[in-house]
């Protein structure tokens, strides 16, 4: 088989693979699994949860907010960050090595060539940037990412730090979703608020870009 022949191939499978990971959630329900790990296996089923939520495009902000729930902030927070990490090395794994060869040619453009060589040459930093800046959905990032020059230790470690802020406030805001009254659930929501309302002044940006061009 041909060298383009087998990229295709490992995109297939790579496509094959999420389409799976997404059907699965017909069959159990990730919100259930983290409060199901009992004893020392309570860190290993919420680490596990976390990454095949990530590979099945679960929502981030659902997890969290059933983290911190059913685990609380001294818990959920921390296992919070390292199962997103966890889950964003999947992706990356799984982009970079069943998907780059493939779609790496495609791509194009002044816009997609400039982003491959800030996350090729400015990896953390990119990578940083990528987790603050409301509006970009996770899972593209993760594989963008896959498809570019930049390393894994810097792919990883920007993730972590740039998750943490959101991520703390949908934890906290499930571990005090009982008291909507405390100042703890209110600062969390406000945070949560100015998240979206980036979220959304970030996509009309977008949108006015692509329009102008």
């Amino acid at each position: 088989m041909s060298a383009a022949g087998s990229a295709r191939l490992r995109l297939v499978l790579l496509v094959v693979l999420l389409a799976a990971a997404a059907g699965s959630l017909l069959l159990w329900s990730p919100a259930a699994a983290l409060g199901g790990g009992s004893g020392p296996w309570r860190l290993p089923v919420a680490l596990a949860v976390y990454a095949l939520g990530t590979l099945a495009f679960v929502p981030k902000p659902a997890l969290n907010a059933a983290a911190g729930l059913l685990l609380g902030v001294a818990q959920g927070l921390p296992l919070a960050v390292a199962g997103t990490t966890l889950g964003a090395a999947g992706a990356f794994l799984l982009g970079r090595t069943l998907a780059r060869d493939a779609l790496r040619p495609l791509v194009k453009g002044r816009a997609a060539t400039a982003l491959d060589r800030r996350l090729t040459e400015r990896g953390f930093r990119s990578v940083l940037l990528l987790r603050l800046i409301p509006g970009v959905p996770f899972q593209a990032a993760n594989y963008a990412c896959a498809l570019s020059g930049v390393r894994a230790v810097p792919f990883l470690a920007a993730t972590a730090i740039g998750v943490l802020p959101g991520t703390a406030a949908y934890v906290v805001a499930g571990a005090s979703a009982g008291s909507p009254t405390s100042p703890a659930f209110l600062l969390s929501t406000g945070v949560i608020v100015l998240l979206a309302a980036g979220s959304l002044l970030s996509l009309r940006r977008t949108r006015r870009a692509a329009a102008a061009a």
